[in-house]
């Protein structure tokens, strides 16, 4: 009995809700929608969905989290830079947040896929392929905070814990610390209308 072997490629794009095809191994910024980024950054858990509330903590809301926090540090940080910060994670809206450890196991292939996909949304949307150093910085500076608190107020950490894996975090303004110590995971479409809102204010 012959049998045919199926010799069709195997389907490396995915479908978005705004109709675009996105091809995961050559990623054009022309099928690159903010909406599509909202929406699934919306949805996809922080710590593998491992979070205290009723809701999830998403991606979504770990952005705007780091911008906040970009924007405390440096407040005379450019519109554009403050757009990074917002988009750091936005390859995930595809690709998922896997966690540190998981990445490391991935090796460098992950990252390679992870930023080519960044360079792809960063020329959709007019912010160099690669950012100043002051500005990555910046970014990771916020991201290593941000983390800090979602450990503590929502994943589980002792404070002891998340200054290991983190850091201890300094220089922010007391405003912003009270609202960092009181965390609540909202619902998926709040988290995106939030991302929404924020991207245009600063893409304007």
């Amino acid at each position: 009995m012959n049998v045919t072997a199926n010799t069709q490629a195997p389907r490396a794009w995915q479908r978005m809700l705004s109709g675009r095809r996105l091809d995961l191994l050559d990623p054009s910024p022309l099928d690159i929608e903010v909406e599509d980024i909202a929406h699934g950054l919306a949805r996809v858990a922080r710590w593998n969905g491992q979070t205290h509330g009723d809701h999830t903590f998403s991606v979504a809301e770990h952005s705007l989290l780091v911008e906040a926090i970009a924007r405390d540090i440096a407040p005379s940080a450019s519109p554009a830079n403050q757009l990074a910060a917002l988009l750091h994670d936005a390859p995930e809206y595809v690709i998922g947040d896997l966690i540190s450890p998981f990445k490391a196991a991935l090796s460098l292939d992950y990252r390679t896929f992870e930023g080519r996909l960044l360079t792809a949304i960063h020329v959709r949307f007019g912010l160099p392929t690669e950012l100043p150093e002051e500005t990555s910085a910046l970014i990771k500076r916020a991201d290593k905070i941000a983390a800090y608190y979602e450990a503590v107020g929502l994943a589980g950490f002792s404070q002891a814990e998340a200054r290991k894996f983190f850091g201890q975090p300094k220089g922010l303004s007391p405003a912003l610390v009270t609202t960092l110590t009181a965390l609540r995971p909202v619902p998926a479409s709040e988290g995106e209308e939030r991302f929404l809102k924020r991207f245009h204010e600063l893409a304007r």
